[in-house]
């Protein structure tokens, strides 16, 4: 095992610049996830890691080494891709080994591996077959059995659960929690899916446009967002944002409807803020602060998800219980001031709150 440390790290095509200047620190044995919408830098970033792209500024270094110049076979590491990658021709069996191979170990060294990866993985009975033969998780275990036999420093994984159906995915999110708790392998997964995130990282780096937003343990960044993208990205379904004016006692929103909350910065009234509540801190309440009109309602069974127009702007809330709404009736919501953000509208940013002890500002 070792640690990564990645130090202002750029990557340039020719004079288009997308990542910009990150830095990010893996601790030894940990599962580090890179979180973001499509196109915010993080595959490339993990490509780097795995030497598979050039980096064109800054330094990565794995175990204290720095290895921009290294080869990729030389790194260390192990990669499992989002299209498994297995060879058709071969058996799991076989698949598993073949990295062995190259590397000349002996037979009886292979075998060993080999049986104890399908063990850990629940392959023992497929050895035999082809991947044609297997369903979609069982060829992603096998193409993670691959990297475990690596006996690597590092894990790096490029969404290697985006090909499975909703069920397989919650499964298989289980299965690799429990294996890295078990192989305590440095590992670093990469997703666009940030309920993956949540669930399986012990510290997320939340990115956009190539830079670093905010790193922090997944209940720090669902609970002390640093600005509204991080906010509006974390969590799901995902938080409400209200365009409010500061008052003295509080924010009064921008459709006339007030909402009281203590701020934790002396801000001038006057001011425009965002309010940000998410929604499952709403309630309905007849005598609730807001009122407005039900859009859409989407039961789930154990949840409902109500959709409404308040003022002009949309509003979600989550209600547990089951309740009688359909679009076109009225709504009122009751919101708890302690669990409300207040952001910059120009900047994003948070503000009246200090960040949370285990979260990192954006690094840019």
């Amino acid at each position: 095992m070792a640690s990564v440390e990645i130090q202002n790290v750029r990557k340039s095509y020719g004079t288009v610049e997308t990542i910009k200047g990150v830095s990010v620190d893996v601790p030894d044995g940990a599962f580090v996830v890179l979180v973001g919408p499509s196109g915010c830098g993080k595959s490339t970033l993990l490509r780097m890691i795995a030497g598979l792209e050039e980096i064109s500024g800054g330094t990565i270094s794995i175990g204290g080494r720095v290895i921009n110049d290294v080869e990729p076979k030389h790194r260390d590491i192990a990669m499992v891709f989002q299209n498994y990658a297995l060879y058709p021709h071969m058996t799991v069996a076989e698949n598993m080994a073949f990295s062995l191979h190259l590397a000349k170990k002996s037979r009886q060294e292979t075998d060993m591996r080999v049986s104890e990866a399908a063990r850990i993985l629940g392959l023992s009975d497929y050895l035999d077959r082809y991947p044609k033969q297997l369903s979609g998780g069982q060829r992603q275990r096998v193409a993670m059995g691959r990297a475990i036999v690596r006996n690597p420093q590092v894990f790096l994984f490029d969404e290697p659960l985006s090909n499975l159906d909703a069920a397989l995915r919650v499964q298989m999110r289980a299965e690799l929690k429990d294996l890295h708790r078990r192989l305590k392998t440095t590992s670093v997964y990469v997703t666009h899916d940030q309920t993956e995130a949540m669930t399986m990282a012990d510290r997320i780096v939340v990115m956009r446009n190539g830079v670093v937003e905010q790193v922090g343990a997944p209940l720090d960044l669902y609970d002390r967002p640093d600005n509204m993208f991080v906010a509006g990205f974390i969590g799901s379904p995902a938080m409400n944002f209200l365009r409010g004016t500061v008052a003295e006692t509080g924010v009064d929103l921008a459709f006339g409807q007030g909402a009281r909350l203590p701020l934790g910065a002396r801000l001038t009234p006057g001011t425009e803020a965002v309010l940000g509540i998410r929604p499952e801190h709403l309630s309905v309440s007849d005598q609730g602060e807001i009122s407005g009109q039900i859009t859409n309602v989407e039961p789930t069974g154990s949840e409902t998800f109500i959709q409404a127009e308040v003022g002009g702007q949309k509003l979600s809330t989550l209600v547990r219980d089951r309740i009688a709404a359909r679009p076109g009736d009225p709504i009122a919501f009751s919101l708890k001031s302690d669990t409300v953000h207040l952001f910059d509208p120009a900047s994003g940013q948070r503000i009246g709150r200090s960040p949370s002890a285990g979260s990192t500002p954006a690094t840019r």
